[in-house]
């Protein structure tokens, strides 16, 4: 059962991902400066700005719970082990993927997801909260507030519309690591440049990227962080998909399953959401698409999909690093 309402709360959060996934962290650098206010590591008390509000932490937290999509991850990744943490993507045993496998010394306790229990969390006794890549929801707020100080999500980043940088940058303020926050940034964005300098081919050519669920099929514009994530290697939004409709959400399009070809650019990337990777590589209208029949598309699933879409520096380095070869192989 508990697996269960795991599934519930990730496939109503994937829904969300033709819709509410993070922008691009090229996108966010303006954004993010100005998310938390200057201090050096360990300073405290440091004050972290949300779209609830300034959060003001008095002293370093030793006791950290976790609760926003890879908010875990990117704690672990600056050092801090969380006692509690949300599963998202329903990993089990420590709830983070292979990129943090092995970073905890001992297992949190695994909160849920959309409707976390309250009296689980304050048992926890944590003396600060994280809900940075979450929902938004003001309520949910309030009621973590009044365990711990709780760092919610970032101006304009409901709807788990958090960037990496942000999500990045924020946590490390809390956490009194800034300048390790903005270490690992470099990281990711050093990483990116050198895999773009070494496929300068790679530069201006079009790409879409499509994900099917068992609802139909859609693809990610400009301000998603899947997008975001070849356009840091040089590719470009396809303008068949920049010139239609955008949905409610203002970061994706729907496709029709009669409109495929609509999905054609000088590279393709997809992946499912809760269903076979099959439903897309053997549907007819798929095999199609000039690009797919041409081989310049990619079809990715498992761990490597899931890197693609958390977006924390970690599981960015890994999927790029896996990624990578997957594209030089469809693009010749």
């Amino acid at each position: 059962m508990l697996h269960t309402r795991r599934l519930t709360a990730l496939a109503a959060v994937t829904v969300l991902a033709l819709s509410a996934c993070s922008g691009t962290s090229d996108d966010a650098g303006a954004d993010a400066s100005t998310a938390t206010s200057p201090a050096a590591d360990g300073t405290f008390p440091t004050t972290v700005e949300t779209t609830f509000g300034d959060v003001t932490i008095t002293s370093k937290p030793e006791r950290v719970v976790a609760l926003g999509w890879g908010d875990a991850e990117t704690a672990l990744e600056l050092g801090t082990q969380p006692v509690g943490a949300s599963d998202w993507l329903g990993f089990g045993g420590d709830g983070v993927g292979p990129w943090a496998e092995g970073a905890y010394d001992q297992a949190p306790e695994i909160i849920e997801t959309l409707e976390p229990s309250f009296e689980q969390i304050a048992a926890l006794k944590p003396d600060l909260i994280l809900d940075v890549k979450s929902s938004g929801d003001q309520a949910r707020f309030d009621r973590l507030s009044q365990i711990a100080p709780t760092v919610g999500v970032p101006v304009g980043g409901e709807s788990y519309l958090a960037t990496t940088e942000q999500q990045t940058t924020m946590i490390a303020q809390a956490l009194g690591v800034p300048e390790r926050g903005k270490e690992l940034l470099a990281e990711v964005d050093a990483a990116f440049a050198d895999a773009a300098a070494a496929h300068p081919e790679w530069k201006g050519k079009t790409v879409t990227v499509a994900t099917r669920t068992s609802e139909g099929w859609g693809a990610y514009i400009d301000g998603d962080t899947r997008l975001g994530f070849l356009e840091n290697l040089g590719f470009v939004q396809s303008p068949t998909i920049a010139a239609l409709p955008t949905a409610d959400s203002g970061f994706s399009v729907s496709i029709s399953d009669e409109q495929l070809d609509l999905l054609d650019a000088d590279l393709v990337v997809a992946f499912p959401i809760f269903i076979e990777s099959s439903q897309i590589t053997d549907d007819p209208q798929w095999q199609a698409i000039p690009a797919v029949a041409d081989s310049r598309a990619v079809v990715i699933d498992g761990d490597l999909s899931q890197a693609y879409s958390t977006g924390t520096p970690g599981a960015r380095l890994f999927a790029l690093k896996q990624l990578v070869p997957l594209l030089e192989n469809a693009l010749g």
